[in-house]
């Protein structure tokens, strides 16, 4: 069976050719072959592209688990621990922390595979990213979920309300 054509979902992340494998509002995960176009001038993965797919799966992820209203991020935090070098495949995978009415919280984990054994994988980068959610959508922008409905399904339910 092909592959979907993911493009469509975030063509900023397409274009540095990062390929999305799982797309739903607990779990995104997809890859990035390291190539010239991603990398700063030392030919290593440049610190931005992997800032660049945190906030892009995270942002993916949280309009997906509110229901597919907007969302906005307000604050990003990312480690490097290591280097991916031209040649390197590195896999991301993004979570939510926290799913709340106002705010969500999701972590998102980088690793570069080994070429002699594909299975197993080298943390590069972790990071955590805070969104604002469940903002009106604009009436010019009520498409604007269509694409990701298309690859994940209907609306989350709305996340449960705290008693405290």
């Amino acid at each position: 069976m092909a592959k979907p054509d993911t493009a469509e979902l975030d063509p900023v992340l397409h274009a540095m050719g990062f390929e999305l494998d799982t797309v739903s509002p607990s779990l995104l995960a997809g890859r990035l072959p390291v190539t010239a176009r991603c990398c700063q001038p030392f030919r290593v993965l440049h610190g931005g592209v992997s800032a660049l797919v945190s906030e892009g799966l995270a942002s993916m992820g949280a309009h997906m688990a509110s229901g597919y209203r907007r969302v906005a991020g307000v604050h990003l935090s990312i480690s490097h621990f290591r280097s991916a070098a031209v040649g390197d495949l590195v896999h991301a995978r993004a979570v939510p922390v926290h799913v709340g009415r106002s705010t969500q919280v999701w972590e998102v984990k980088l690793w570069k595979a080994d070429p002699g054994s594909p299975e197993k994988k080298t943390q590069i980068a972790e990071s955590r990213v805070t969104l604002l959610c469940n903002l009106p959508v604009p009436d010019n922008l009520h498409h604007a979920g269509d694409a990701l409905k298309k690859y994940a399904g209907p609306a989350a339910p709305p996340p449960p309300t705290s008693k405290l």
